[in-house]
């Protein structure tokens, strides 16, 4: 399975985005996580396969929204009020077999798209 994300770019402090990530084939779990230079690896947020199940970090909740479209097999990542300290690139994950409970670290995850580039600034 490949996963193919999009959607990132500069935005100006208190602007929005909306990440879109395809994969190209039936996943389970998909999370989004964010990498920025010098820091660690963090997953933003992660939603099971039904939808049902959603987890957010708490430095963005309230901020951003995930949400899956299992027809189109893609997961979207509303970021809203977006910060300097959001700056950072953004990737998407998934699972390829459902879990006990909902993975929120990298090492849980089995397929990762490119990464997209989330820069915000004045």
């Amino acid at each position: 399975v490949q996963l193919q994300a999009s959607g990132g770019g500069l935005v100006q402090p208190g602007g929005s985005l909306r990440l879109s990530c395809t994969a190209s084939g039936r996943t389970f779990a998909m999370g989004w996580f964010r990498q920025a230079p010098g820091k660690e690896r963090e997953c933003v947020a992660a939603i099971s396969w039904t939808g049902h199940i959603i987890s957010y970090a708490d430095s963005v909740k309230g901020r951003f929204t995930i949400s899956r479209d299992n027809a189109k097999n893609t997961v979207y990542l509303q970021v809203n009020s977006l910060k300097p300290d959001d700056t950072a690139v953004y990737y998407c994950a998934a699972r390829r077999t459902v879990s006990v409970r909902l993975a929120t670290t990298h090492w849980e995850y089995d397929y990762w798209g490119q990464g997209t580039l989330v820069t915000v600034s004045s």
